[in-house]
């Protein structure tokens, strides 16, 4: 396969998967395409190769730097704006897992709390029921929550090798 149309395939699929992340796919898209270029580019560069609009370049640009995943790259003596993304794939998997935790997980959690505290007898079974079944999920929640912050403190090497005894 030639590097042009191996370039185009990973940014089509990465596209593709960062549906599955909570991100668009324009915005995977450009993610993955800073990805793959050794240096910075320039939005303008973004928008002939992704063959996109200035608007949802710039859009989806300020949102990776929300998420963590790009950054603005000064550049002396050039006056266009240049953009790149980590390269490492840990720290990019790590960033996605906090901004995911931060913007789902958290704030499920915030409203289990709420549900949990459901006004009622105790004895009546519709609200033992709701109850229960409320703190099961933020039991499982949480636990997710803890595991989630191990694997952003850890080091790959460590967690993948506890991971693997996982499934040993």
């Amino acid at each position: 396969m030639k590097l042009t149309d191996a370039r185009h395939q990973f940014i089509s699929n990465w596209g593709a998967f960062g549906t599955h992340w909570g991100i668009n796919r324009t915005m995977a898209q450009i993610h993955a395409l800073l990805l793959i270029s050794p240096d910075p580019l320039t939005q303008d560069d973004i928008m002939e190769e992704l063959n996109i609009s200035r608007g949802n370049t710039n859009m989806n640009i300020r949102e990776l730097i929300n998420w963590g995943l790009v950054d603005r790259v000064l550049i002396p003596g050039e006056r266009k704006e240049y953009f790149s993304a980590e390269k490492d794939i840990w720290k990019v998997v790590t960033q996605i897992v906090k901004e995911r935790k931060k913007r789902e997980l958290e704030p499920m959690l915030q409203l289990l709390d709420r549900l949990e505290a459901v006004e009622g007898d105790k004895k009546d079974p519709q609200v033992k029921t709701f109850v229960e079944t409320i703190s099961s999920i933020k039991k499982l929640g949480k636990q997710a929550d803890r595991t989630l912050d191990t694997m952003i403190k850890a080091e790959e090497s460590w967690f993948v090798g506890a991971l693997l005894k996982m499934f040993k």
